[in-house]
């Protein structure tokens, strides 16, 4: 028989190990034949900066001290920028500025390197939009209130309103002149719904542009494209009163006596009067009509304000007409016909307000009259009811404003 002899078992695994080391050997000392790879510390946390033909780019520094410098690189790294390492703190914000870039949607690709040129592992910043005239070009100012875009005040102050902005919206500059015709700007706040002008100059244009941010920190703020004109300011004027005058036309109601004639009604006095420094009627019948000039011609008749007597027979139910030429507008019916109404519309004259009062008609109250009347010269008041309910009819004053 032959015979087989058999290695022992741990004589073959040495030889195996023995094989093996000298394999693994070789190759790590191929592998490190040019030195051993060594990467600088990444930095961390890049955050974007919206910006106008620009980016911006925060990243904390690399703690490793052996870090220079960190590029960041662009367009397939064909375009970069370098920035010195000034801190090793990894608290601390480096701050770079990018300019002169398209509006576009970037990547940019930060490096950190050492004093012999060594780079560390890329970090991305990916989908960094930069914006421009594009952006520009699609943003609108913020939209005034068209229920009521603005308040004249009593003082003659003007409150412009505006609706909710965009959430992106920082400001919306308000340009005006003011009353020593100077050209003034003032900032609307995105937090503010309304804002005051309180030397608006009447009858000017107030133009508002408003300015945006794409983000929360960009770097630039964006303005809209142009500026926009608010809705037309109208103010109320006092009517002159120096220049009214007392008219009778046919059937126009009589006076008490001289004392108490229709002049009273435009002497200036403040507040309800008392006998004598009042209209009074001569009581002969309800309803009545009295009728005065204004002197001039009014293109915009707004408001009216009546005032009571101190005590008695004061208007809670009269209607105010208005014409610009008495030329064939005298009516022939007593203003007491039910067909007087339609003969004074048929005269030309305009029902310029049906004023119902439901107090006693003392004190001052002021009413609109309708809008976008025609040229106005001549009032006619026709007095349908009392709060006394007799023929007479007393008032203080009245009082007219035009809007311009």
């Amino acid at each position: 028989m032959r015979k087989i002899y058999q290695l022992p078992a741990f004589l073959f695994l040495l030889t195996i190990v023995v094989s093996s080391c000298t394999k693994d050997d070789l190759a790590f000392k191929e592998y490190l034949k040019n030195g051993e790879t060594v990467y600088p510390g990444k930095v961390s946390k890049i955050v974007a900066k919206a910006g106008n033909l620009r980016t911006g780019l925060w990243f904390n520094p690399s703690p490793d001290p052996s870090v220079t410098k960190y590029v960041i690189k662009w367009n397939n790294n064909v375009d970069s920028i370098a920035v010195n390492s000034s801190s090793h703190n990894p608290l601390d914000t480096i701050k770079v500025i990018i300019p002169g870039l398209s509006e576009y949607t970037y990547t940019f690709t930060v490096f950190s390197y050492d004093a012999q040129g060594r780079k560390s592992i890329p970090i991305e910043a990916p989908n960094v939009r930069v914006y421009g005239p594009l952006y520009q070009s699609g943003l609108l100012n913020r939209p005034f209130n068209a229920t009521e875009p603005y308040v004249v005040n009593a003082n003659g102050s003007v409150q412009l309103n505006f609706n909710t902005p965009d959430t992106i919206n920082v400001g919306t500059t308000i340009r005006y002149t003011n009353t020593a015709n100077v050209q003034v700007d003032k900032v609307l706040s995105a937090t503010e719904m309304s804002t005051v002008l309180n030397d608006y100059k009447s009858g000017t244009d107030i133009l508002y542009r408003s300015s945006y941010i794409p983000s929360k920190g960009s770097l630039d703020v964006f303005n809209a494209s142009e500026f926009s004109t608010f809705p037309k300011i109208f103010t109320l004027v006092q009517c002159d009163k120096s220049l009214f005058k007392e008219i009778r036309l046919p059937n126009d109601v009589n006076t008490y006596e001289s004392g108490t004639s229709i002049s009273k009604l435009w002497d200036g006095s403040n507040g309800p009067q008392s006998y004598p420094n009042i209209f009074h009627s001569d009581g002969s019948y309800i309803a009545h009509v009295l009728t005065f000039d204004m002197g001039k011609t009014y293109t915009n008749l707004a408001q009216m304000e009546e005032v009571g007597r101190d005590c008695c027979n004061n208007p809670d139910r009269f209607e105010v007409w208005g014409i610009n030429d008495l030329t064939n507008a005298s009516t022939t019916l007593r203003a007491d016909n039910s067909g007087w109404k339609a003969e004074a519309i048929a005269k030309g004259w305009i029902l310029l307000k049906d004023v119902t009062r439901a107090d006693d008609g003392k004190n001052a109250m002021k009413f609109d009259l309708i809008a976008n009347p025609p040229p106005v010269r001549y009032i006619r008041i026709r007095v349908l009811h009392t709060v006394t309910g007799s023929g007479y009819s007393n008032m203080s004053e009245l009082t007219f404003w035009n809007k311009q």
